[in-house]
């Protein structure tokens, strides 16, 4: 099994240290200083405060140096996905899977959903249809990545917390090519379920990322004070709250209520969210794939979305007041 993760930073390259020394097939995508770090030097990996991991890993900037894969797992911020389609092409074989390892409203998100919204396109996070067309969504694979990390010295990555990968397919059905990735990523020392229904899983995970990071990005509160700040608290409640009514709409059921999902916002603690990290390292913004996109959808279903709507206009200001939108 030939695996190649797109976008090596800090994420994936947990994941491929992790797959690494699992002995696994695996090959990396990135560039510049990591990249010519982790040629030179291996990838190392800081777990649990101090424990250090060097392993020599398959590197490049490069996809037709690695050929086609069975998998490719992508785990770029989503807006830096579809300029990249046509350079991924040469990792693309005939049975090859693509791991949609990305936050926010997925591009396949409409791909065998069995609604009157089938092979619906989101403009939002697939601006040209670039990935649907560039793909297919028959080769999609869709994963919720749940781990914290970050990238702290060129070929350097400190893992913080989570190690759980949940894998589903559009159909939620437990088919051969999830069912292989989970045992090579279980394997590897990761949590890799695969879900019946994985299109729950992103919207909770969403909720978070459509109200904390902006307000986050806005205000330069960390998660524990966004979260219990009244103010701050009340429109994060009520962006959830118009997500919600969204997502019931579009058949989504949720495990727990968002008062619940707040505070788990702020047992995290003094936590900068990316979006607030991406506005002060001048790095594009993520706003169209976790806030434009909802919005967008509010649109789909006849859903008001005002406080949405109120903090997308703010945000999306911001971030091309500082040239990052």
């Amino acid at each position: 099994m030939k695996i190649c993760v797109f976008g090596a930073g800090a994420i994936g390259g947990y994941m491929g240290v992790k797959l690494a020394q699992a002995g696994a097939d695996v090959s990396l995508v990135a560039r510049g200083p990591h990249l010519a770090a982790m040629k030179a030097n291996g990838l190392t990996l800081i777990e649990e405060g101090d424990q250090r991991t060097n392993v020599a890993v398959t590197a490049s900037d490069n996809p037709e140096e690695l050929g086609p894969q069975d998998y490719v797992i992508v785990t770029l911020k989503a807006h830096s996905v579809p300029p990249v389609v046509p350079k991924m092409q040469p990792l693309i074989g005939p049975d090859t899977t693509i791991v949609s390892g990305v936050n926010g409203v997925p591009w396949w998100y409409f791909h065998k959903i069995g609604t009157e919204l089938e092979g619906t396109r989101l403009e939002s996070v697939d601006p040209g249809n670039a990935q649907w067309d560039g793909f297919g969504p028959d080769r999609v694979l869709g994963c919720v990545v749940y781990p914290a990390a970050e990238v702290i010295e060129p070929g350097v990555i400190n893992h913080i917390e989570g190690n759980r990968f949940s894998l589903g397919e559009p159909d939620g059905s437990r088919s051969e090519r999830a069912m292989a990735l989970s045992k090579a990523l279980s394997a590897a020392g990761l949590k890799a379920p695969v879900r019946p229904r994985l299109r729950d899983e992103i919207w909770v995970k969403l909720w978070g990322n459509l109200s904390f990071n902006p307000i986050s990005a806005l205000t330069h509160a960390t998660l524990d004070v966004l979260c219990t700040d009244p103010g701050t608290r009340a429109v994060a409640r009520g962006m959830m709250l118009e997500a919600q009514e969204i997502a019931e709409k579009l058949g989504v059921k949720f495990p727990i209520d968002v008062e619940k999902r707040i505070d788990g916002g702020a047992a995290v603690g003094a936590h900068r969210t990316s979006m607030w990290q991406d506005l002060d390292q001048g790095r594009p913004m993520e706003i169209d794939a976790l806030v434009g996109s909802v919005q967008e959808l509010g649109r789909l279903t006849d859903t008001p979305t005002p406080t949405i709507d109120t903090v997308l206009a703010l945000v999306a200001l911001r971030g091309r007041t500082a040239g990052l939108y």
